[in-house]
């Protein structure tokens, strides 16, 4: 009954006994309770609700999903930081990576928001069971702007595969590449690196198109008639990048 419910203490077990139609005197109880040293103070595990298994599709259009992830690093003196990594699933384009030495949930959020007011609002995010995603603070916040959340299932990170492959071209090219002194220089380097990435990087996925290339080419983001591994046919446009 204490692993079925180890936030309860002797008095709600008891009773829990007494209901079962127990008739043991209390103080036989706590004995045994005392011997099991079920008295001492304990940290219950967190629970997760049941998470389904979330197929990872291509997407075929621009913000149908966006995937979210944290990766975590330190400085040349110790100073451990966190980048939270936000890409789209359709165009494989990085939307961005928030630098900081902490990142709470009411800072996704945040980011999120800046997010959405120059790029539009995503239909789904794919996230695992981090604090900052199954926190009151992000669900509600997804929840109001009517964002569905995507979870993986625990133990499984290829059921967020976009951005663990993401995370590894970001971590061989950059975090594992130099050795950091601040932080801004962590954010000039990888803007510097989301730029290559984004305007010049060919990606096989996308038929060596560059992820800002993409949706001109395979008109504003539709897929159907595209088939990764081969270049649709090329018209000439002027990509212009802020």
């Amino acid at each position: 009954m204490a692993d079925a419910h180890p936030t309860y203490g002797f008095r709600k077990l008891l009773a829990y006994l007494k209901r079962d139609g127990r008739r043991w005197n209390h103080k036989r109880v706590y004995r045994v309770y005392r011997l099991l040293k079920l008295n001492k103070k304990r940290k219950g595990k967190r629970r997760l609700p049941a998470r389904v298994k979330q197929p990872l599709l291509q997407q075929a259009e621009l913000n149908s999903s966006w995937s979210m992830d944290f990766m975590s690093d330190s400085l040349a003196f110790g100073t451990r930081f966190r980048t939270l990594n936000v890409i789209d699933d359709c165009n494989r384009e990085a939307l961005a990576i928030e630098i900081a030495t902490s990142i709470s949930s009411k800072r996704v959020v945040r980011a999120l928001e800046q997010l959405i007011d120059w790029r539009g609002k995503p239909a789904a995010i794919r996230v695992d069971n981090g604090p900052e995603f199954t926190s009151a603070d992000f669900t509600c916040w997804c929840r109001e702007n009517g964002i569905s959340i995507r979870y993986t299932q625990p133990g499984k990170p290829m059921q967020n595969g976009f951005i663990e492959r993401f995370n590894g071209s970001y971590r061989r090219e950059v975090l594992d590449a130099y050795l950091f002194v601040e932080l801004e220089e962590v954010r000039e380097l990888t803007e510097q690196w989301m730029e290559e990435y984004n305007t010049r990087r060919p990606h096989e996925a996308l038929g060596n198109l560059t992820p800002k290339e993409w949706p001109l080419e395979s008109r504003s983001g539709n897929m159907e008639n595209f088939s990764p591994g081969t270049e649709p046919a090329r018209q000439v446009y002027h990509i212009t990048t802020s």
